[in-house]
């Protein structure tokens, strides 16, 4: 049976287009949809359970999008030729996704549901992730799983002051920005990137643009959805609801949480106070009603909590720790703590505090990055780490978490474009967020900035970042826009908006916006305040360390390069690596060679500078090749009875014979008779003798030559 395709065409106005088509895979799928762009294709896929497990009350969804290594025709490496656990780009990517969709689903609808994303054929013109998130709106949107809100992502950049839509990867190392926007017709839901120090007008404008472009590719979804039928949406289990347990929570409580709320305590001092409010509402249900409903209970005390929680910042612009809604939390910052690191600092910033390590390698160090859609490496990276203990709590570790990974992107993003684009070494920060109210990830690019300074990077200019949050109520239209926000800000407010960026401009952002209708006017409001927070943090950072040490530390190692031609590489490795690994361990050193363009691009990494000169003078030993005609330093090394061994002194263990004839103009019959062992002279280097086939070098050609009747008188005496 040949299957119904329905296909949609979106032009991006430059001669490339974006295709959708379903129909024709994965009909099983409550919804399945191919995008295509080029010759990239991607399968987007959302399966839906009919029944909540009992006892759920959020929606689990789980985001996946994976790249096969065949879509690239790759093997996957490694000793199992499958793929295994997902990239951290693959990760990074169902953050994007994720990030938009799961706010868009009713909040009552707690079904197991799955969104899987495959890249079946990559382009290498095409950027796979700017796609995934249009990929799976139009697959939800075929479905009938209840979700009423089309969104699209894509990536946006500048080349030459020009907008791009989803550039290749070509275009966008040309690039100033490199943003990834999601959003439906009416607001923006998600940004992410980032930039070279643009501004916060023109950062606006790229969304803008990007905006335009995501409303063109939503009207193709409903193209596609009426072109192939759209389901009717599935009934499912309401939430239960009860209007007088909610009244008789909210009037016991809701006061009381206003008290807390504007009282400016410590994290723990308000969850206790919090807490003791949520005992004395339960004492007012029996312990039938508690069984029955206590569920309800919990719910509707967190609704009023956060109710007073928000109207006190409203109403008073006062904020749960006693700030004013534009006030940083007190800072404090030292560098050099760690002893034995290459560079080391602590950023604190009121009850959030981050760690930071620098450590500096050669270029083997680099991380490598192999997956269908791109290859290369990472000289520059940053790790982040978030144990349970930061918030006071015990729980297992299982790895590295998306969040993790999410946020370390994050911090590397806004740190990268400052390193130099000459710096020898390969970084690697790592952050350890011991402590944890709030924007973590913009204290580990402040504390990033420190520990790399102390380690002796000289970063172009410091970054600081700033967390910023926003509080509206669409019934009076009153908003507060904070900054620097706690957790809990976080978790009742209606926007994270992370900015961060030196003195004269913006380097990354990350923004999640929890509420529909966003008006671009907050977000310009919110974008200056921004503004004004990130240079005060920057001030304290500058305080703390104004600018970078001029060297690395004693325990750093310093790293020197140099460039060989490519034929003597072979000699400097030496047959099975001898020569290298005996210079290795001789030094104290680290020896990477690169072959570059026909060139050896020598690394050499080590504490001793001692060590590090003497691979410097085998380097120039094994690469020695003299130039006919010029003089050369020598040492006698060695005496022959037909001439003498010398050494050249630029390039120690580069012998070569000097011959009994190029000694003097006069007959020599004893070498000693002119030079002796350890004397040092010039030679002139004649090139190779035709005759012997080997380096030639004369002594007499340096000397002034004796007239002829000079010469004779000695002739003759010799022959007497």
């Amino acid at each position: 049976m040949i299957p119904k395709v329905s296909r949609e065409i979106i032009d991006l106005g430059d001669g490339r287009s974006i295709s959708i088509e379903t129909g024709k895979l994965a009909k099983q799928a409550d919804g399945s949809v191919v995008v295509q762009m080029g010759d990239a294709m991607l399968l987007a896929t959302v399966v839906s359970a009919k029944k909540a497990s009992p006892g759920i009350d959020f929606l689990p969804l789980t985001l996946d999008y994976r790249e096969k290594f065949a879509a690239a025709g790759r093997f996957p490496g490694g000793f199992f030729k499958r793929e295994a656990r997902p990239s951290d780009n693959e990760i990074l990517t169902m953050r994007l996704v994720d990030r938009v969709l799961r706010p868009l689903f009713p909040n009552d609808y707690h079904a197991e549901t799955q969104v899987m994303i495959q890249l079946m054929s990559h382009d290498e013109n095409v950027m796979p992730d700017a796609l995934a998130g249009l990929a799976a709106s139009a697959a939800l949107s075929l479905s009938d799983i209840p979700f009423s809100t089309l969104i699209s992502e894509v990536r946006v950049a500048r080349v030459d002051g020009k907008f791009i839509i989803n550039p290749s990867r070509t275009q966008l190392e040309l690039s100033d920005i490199d943003m990834m926007i999601g959003a439906s017709k009416d607001s923006i839901a998600m940004v992410e990137g980032e930039m070279k120090e643009i501004s916060e007008h023109e950062m606006v404008e790229a969304i803008k643009f990007a905006h335009e472009a995501i409303k063109i590719q939503i009207e193709a979804q409903e193209r596609l959805v009426a072109a192939f039928g759209k389901k009717e949406v599935r009934t499912y289990e309401q939430e239960k609801e009860d209007t007088a347990i909610y009244d008789k929570v909210k009037a016991a409580s809701y006061d009381l949480c206003y008290a807390i709320a504007k009282e400016g305590t410590a994290k723990h001092e308000r969850t206790a106070q919090f807490a003791e409010v949520k005992e004395v509402v339960k004492t007012l249900f029996t312990d039938e009603e508690l069984t029955e409903h206590g569920d309800l209970v919990s719910k509707y005390f967190s609704k009023a909590q956060k109710e007073a929680v928000r109207n006190v910042i409203l109403d008073l612009g006062s904020r749960l720790d006693g700030r004013k809604t534009t006030e940083i939390r007190p800072i404090w910052a030292e560098v050099d703590y760690l002893p034995s690191v290459h560079g080391s600092a602590i950023f604190t910033r009121g009850e959030t505090q981050a760690l930071a390590t620098t450590t500096l390698g050669t270029s083997r160090e680099a991380n490598q990055i192999d997956s269908p859609s791109q290859q290369g490496e990472e000289k520059f990276y940053l790790h982040y780490n978030f144990p349970p203990f930061s918030t006071g709590e015990a729980k297992p570790l299982r790895g590295t978490s998306r969040r993790e990974v999410g946020h370390g992107n994050l911090a590397q993003r806004a740190l990268k474009n400052m390193i130099p684009a000459d710096c020898p070494y390969t970084i690697r920060i790592v952050s350890e967020v011991l402590e944890s109210n709030g924007s973590s990830s913009m204290a580990t690019v402040c504390a990033g900035t420190l520990s790399l300074m102390d380690a002796g990077i000289q970063m172009i200019k410091p970054v600081s970042g700033i967390a910023m949050g926003l509080i509206s109520d669409e019934k009076t239209g009153r908003f507060a826009v904070l900054s620097d926000i706690l957790g809990d800000e976080d978790h009742l407010g209606d926007m994270d908006f992370k900015v961060t960026g030196t003195a004269d401009g913006i380097t990354a952002c990350q923004m999640d916006i929890k509420i529909e209708g966003l008006a671009y006017n907050i977000m310009e409001e919110a974008l200056a305040q921004a503004r004004d927070g990130r240079l005060h943090i920057l001030g304290k950072i500058t305080e703390t360390l104004a600018t970078p040490r001029p060297t690395v530390k004693k325990y750093a190692p310093k790293i020197i390069k140099v460039t060989i031609p490519g034929n003597f590489i072979g000699a400097l490795i030496g047959p099975g690596g001898k020569v290298i690994q005996e210079l290795q361990k001789a030094t104290g050193t680290t020896i990477v060679i690169n072959e570059v363009n026909e060139q050896g691009e020598v690394e050499i990494l080590g504490t001793d500078p001692d060590g590090i000169e003497a691979v410097l003078r085998k380097i120039d030993s094994l690469t020695f090749k003299p130039v006919v005609g010029d003089a050369y330093e020598v040492k006698v090394i060695k005496m022959l009875d037909f001439g003498a061994v010398v050494e050249y002194q630029a390039a120690p263990g580069n012998e070569v014979l000097l011959h009994v004839s190029e000694l003097a103009w006069e007959r020599t019959e004893n070498v000693s008779d002119v030079v002796k062992m350890g004397d040092v002279f010039q030679v002139k280097y004649l090139g190779m003798d035709p005759k012997t086939r080997k380096e030639k070098v004369s002594r007499k050609a340096l000397l002034p030559r004796p007239a002829r009747e000079e010469a004779r008188p000695l002739r003759e005496e010799r022959k007497e």
